[in-house]
Order: C-alpha cells, then structure tokens, then sequence
C-alpha cells in the first residue's frame, strides 16, 4: 500500500507529532472517564458513532426506514389495529430516537472540536491575529457573547472597505 504524503511508519505526520498531547488528554480525566479512555472504548464507540450516523444520513436510510413503517401501517390489518400493534411502532421509534439523540451529540461534539482545532491551526501563523482568541470556546457563554459583542463593536468603528450592500451585490454577480 502507497503511503500518503507526509505518512511514515503508517501514521500521520500531524498524528505522531500531537501523540503526546493526545495521550496526555486522558492524564486529566477522572478515574472512570480515564479507565474507559485506557480500555479504547472512546476510540469503539467514536468508530461504531461515526459509522451509524454515515449510514443513517443516506438517503437508503431513509427510504428502509419509510419502508419499515408502510409495512407497520400494511401489518394493521393483521393485528386488527390492536394496542400491541401501536405499541410496536411507538416503542421502536422512541428507542431509536433516544439513542441516535447520543450518536448525533457525540458526532457534533467531535466536529466542533476538529473545526476549533484547525480554527487555533489557523490563527496561530497569522500575523496580527490576537492568539487570545484561541481557547475562548471553552469559556462560559454569557463570556463569549461578550467577546463577540466587543469585536462586532470594534468593527463598527473601522471605516468599512466596502459597503455591505456593495459586497451583497458583488456576491450574487458572481453566481
């Protein structure tokens, strides 16, 4: 097998250099969080998360899952509309939900992480950036709203290169 750019040994560049930052994230869990880390089952159930929320936003998911419920509806009939036959379907459907509410959680956690990460990436080179910024999602709420008033403040004040209404009308020029 070809090795990608910038692999050796089989692993990332990027990863064998944040390896001991990573194994280091765990150091600071408590004692449960940390023996579920250590045992993997952070890296079984971010695969088995990762791969059920690909497959659940196909469109063969949705249409298997319309499928399932025609032939609930096409069953009725059978169990002369009966409580158990209701029950069936509002059972499975609150299962369903109730666990692919945590498969949904766990995926936009771990996005938002990567996007913050590569977000830190980018603003760090950056010449006149302010590096303060980098962290800031870890802060309470009612702080950030304040931090993202300020700059919106802040820019106010800058005379503006160009007019939004200009901006708007170049942007949908070019479509």
């Amino acid at each position: 097998m070809a090795r990608r750019r910038g692999e050796a040994g089989g692993a990332p560049a990027f990863r064998r250099r944040l390896a001991p930052a990573a194994a280091a994230a765990g150091a600071g869990l408590g004692p449960t969080r940390r023996l579920l880390y250590a045992g993997g089952m952070d890296r079984i159930f971010t695969a088995a998360a990762t791969r059920i929320a690909a497959l659940a936003g196909q469109p063969a998911a949705f249409i298997a899952a319309f499928g399932l419920i025609l032939l609930w509806l096409a069953s009725g009939p059978l169990f002369a509309w009966s409580d158990t036959w209701q029950l069936v379907v509002n059972t499975a459907t609150t299962i369903v939900t109730f666990l692919m509410v945590f498969l949904i959680q766990n995926s936009q956690n771990r996005d938002a992480a990567a996007l913050q990460a590569k977000l830190d990436e980018l603003l760090r080179p950056v010449e006149g950036a302010r590096a303060e910024f980098i962290g800031i999602e870890h802060l309470p709420d009612h702080e950030i709203e304040a931090i993202r008033k300020a700059l919106e403040d802040e820019a106010a004040e800058q005379p503006p290169v160009r007019r939004r209404a200009e901006t708007v009308r170049r942007m949908l020029v070019r479509r």
